[in-house]
């Protein structure tokens, strides 16, 4: 009884950082602010969905539940490197010019919505 409880906080706890990341890409404005929900809240609720698995499984099965545990792992540690890769893509890409919405002095810019977030 008190471990399908644990087991159902971190369903939940998870879902609900996962909604928030996925509103967060869904919704940010730029593509800096785009990376950083996604990255953060739902590398956090998809370990907690997979933590809840393999409480689960470790308490069905005998023994401890490894896959889920080998996942979790393998998340924690590829999604920074991921979030970070894109950052410095993006980075590259204003660096370059090649981005219009992004023009001039990074550290001097603020920001300016464009004309279909202004008609939202």
């Amino acid at each position: 009884m008190l471990s399908e409880l644990i087991i159902s906080a971190f369903i939940l706890f998870g879902a609900f950082f996962v909604l928030l990341g996925s509103i967060a890409l869904a919704k940010l404005p730029t593509f800096f602010m785009r990376l950083h929900g996604p990255t953060k809240a739902s590398t956090l609720g998809v370990g907690s969905i997979l933590l809840a698995s393999a409480i689960y499984f470790s308490i069905v099965e005998p023994g401890l539940s490894a896959h889920e545990i080998l996942i979790l792992i393998f998340l924690f540690l590829t999604a920074p490197i991921a979030a970070l890769l894109m950052a410095r893509a993006g980075l590259h890409k204003n660096q370059t010019g090649d981005n219009p919405e992004f023009s001039g002095d990074p550290a001097k810019r603020e920001y300016e919505p464009s004309d279909d977030e202004k008609n939202r």
